[in-house]
């Protein structure tokens, strides 16, 4: 199974970018962002044309989060993170899709930094550690996909970058988000690829793409029940130099779900995932860049 996570940027205006990376990469599960697009905008049935389901949850302006499923029909079992009833903007969305548990997230930005919006961040970070923990105690397959709007380490974001008052990179988004990590979640791209650019984002502004000058925002966090069912992991930076791109690009996961167990199969005999990758495959596996499709 592969599941991908993608800010798109405005889903109607990008709409051919988008399909056409569906039509290339065929990712089975899609998790999308900032859709700025109200739920009766959304391009339902051109995605069913492509061959999609979806669930969505719109808004206007600069949120709202879907989740795609080739050949089905995600069953919808959040629109929103709990813990909070009064906030009302579109950030997450929550699926079941051929046994595992999705999650599309739209963490927020947090800028300027500090005040309000820096606040919000942070709290919004709390109400989500408390729910993934709650899901991790299901034992359920599950993936925590989105734009988390974090730059976890300095080796996430091109060097002699002049960022440091960007609140994506304060020490307090870093540390909720390592605090979410030590419940039991693999980042699943750093699993794999441990050390090395792995850009996700490239601003439109100061010639970011062009001069590969990245960040990585864009996170795929496994259960304990898929960690070791990770095969492969990467990002699709051809469709960032495609007319039109959004300032993201894909990011992916390839899971071996074979024989996949429900919760609490294992206890009655059922056989574990598979065991560790070998080293080779290991070295193989994360492939920052694709060669652009003809």
């Amino acid at each position: 199974m592969k599941v991908a996570t993608f800010n798109i940027n405005n889903i109607n205006k990008r709409l051919p970018n988008l399909l056409a990376w569906l039509a290339a990469e065929a990712p089975d599960v899609v998790c999308l962002q900032e859709l700025k697009a109200e739920d009766r905008d959304f391009p339902a049935v051109a995605l069913e044309a492509a061959g999609y389901g979806a669930v969505w949850r719109g808004q206007r302006s600069w949120n709202g989060v879907a989740i795609l499923a080739r050949g089905a029909k995600p069953v919808l079992t959040r629109r929103a993170l709990p813990g909070d009833p009064d906030d009302d903007q579109a950030r997450y969305i929550e699926a079941a899709v051929r046994g595992v548990l999705v999650a599309s997230i739209y963490l927020p930005n947090g800028n300027p930094q500090p005040g309000p919006k820096f606040a919000y961040k942070l709290a919004w970070f709390d109400r989500l550690r408390a729910h993934a923990a709650s899901l991790l105690a299901t034992g359920a397959p599950i993936v925590l996909a989105g734009d988390y709007n974090v730059v976890p380490t300095e080796a996430d974001i091109w060097p002699g970058h002049h960022e440091q008052a960007n609140a994506l990179l304060q020490p307090q988004t870093r540390a909720a988000y390592q605090r979410l990590l030590e419940q039991g979640w693999t980042d699943a791209l750093r699993s794999l690829q441990p050390t090395g650019p792995l850009w996700t984002f490239w601003g439109y502004l100061r010639h970011r793409w062009p001069n590969d000058k990245g960040m990585r925002l864009d996170h795929l966090l496994l259960s304990p029940q898929l960690s070791g069912r990770l095969a492969d992991a990467g990002v699709d930076r051809w469709t960032r130099g495609e007319e039109g791109a959004s300032d993201h690009a894909p990011t992916w996961v390839s899971l071996d779900v074979r024989h996949l167990s429900a919760p609490g199969a294992r206890s009655r005999g059922a056989a574990a995932p598979p065991g560790p990758r070998s080293p080779a495959r290991r070295a193989s596996g994360a492939r920052a860049a694709r060669p652009r499709r003809p």
